[in-house]
């Protein structure tokens, strides 16, 4: 399995464009014991099997791992939306009811992210074209420098400083470490940008033009 990231903001996992929670937030929300709650999944499993739905165990609860406090790997599972509110359905009383209704609103807004973080992406080849279309020898920092003209506008610093200041590898992608506020404001400056590369050349001009444009856009979403 790939690595898979913990959002910061929603403290849920992405795994192919879905949010999922893991066995070890829900003991520790719940108050319930990790092991009860690996029982519990893995006998759900095993009912999933019997009645001729596998694919539906297989789909909402992953398999995987942490390592405990000996740095000894230890099992744990990956829920999805579906599996966290199977699991969950067994949990009675108002804390829970109400932990249930948090866990979901969180789905929710973490889902709403990775939709506009797949629309950011989708929007990138319009991006990368309209780029090397603005450039009679176009190279490939046209694209870096047209991108991180527009993280520091929205982040204050380049997807370089930024990994620096989270502590991420070289040439990770930063976008899934960005909130959704953040997200959209790329999203929103590369569609402007767009239009910008075919009818303003000087990249200075572009810059100022984004700013004002982005600041204009903070002040309408705060009023």
């Amino acid at each position: 399995m790939s690595k898979i990231i913990l959002h910061p903001d929603y403290e849920l996992f992405e795994i192919k464009g879905q949010p999922f929670c893991d066995s070890l937030q829900v003991a520790e929300t719940f108050e319930k014991r990790h092991d009860h709650v690996l029982r519990d999944i893995e006998s759900a499993l095993k009912v999933f099997g019997e009645i001729g739905l596998p694919k539906f165990g297989e789909s909402n609860f992953v398999t995987s791992h942490y390592k405990n406090e000996q740095n000894k790997k230890q099992p744990k599972y990956l829920l999805s939306r579906d599996g966290f509110s199977y699991i969950a359905m067994g949990f009675t009383g108002k804390k829970a009811a109400a932990f249930k209704i948090a866990y979901i609103n969180r789905f929710n807004r973490m889902e709403a992210f990775i939709q506009s973080l797949l629309t950011t992406k989708m929007e990138f080849p319009a991006f990368t074209e309209a780029v090397m279309l603005a450039h009679d020898e176009p190279k490939h920092y046209h694209y870096s420098n047209e991108i991180n003209m527009i993280y520091r506008i929205v982040l204050g610093v380049d997807a370089k400083k930024f990994r620096e200041l989270r502590g991420l590898d070289k040439g990770v992608v930063i976008r899934p470490y960005l909130s959704a506020t953040e997200i959209k404001a790329i999203e929103r400056l590369q569609r402007a940008d767009i239009g910008m590369l075919e009818t303003m050349s000087n990249f200075e001009d572009r810059k100022q033009a984004l700013s004002s444009y982005h600041q204009k856009a903070q002040l309408r979403l705060a009023s």
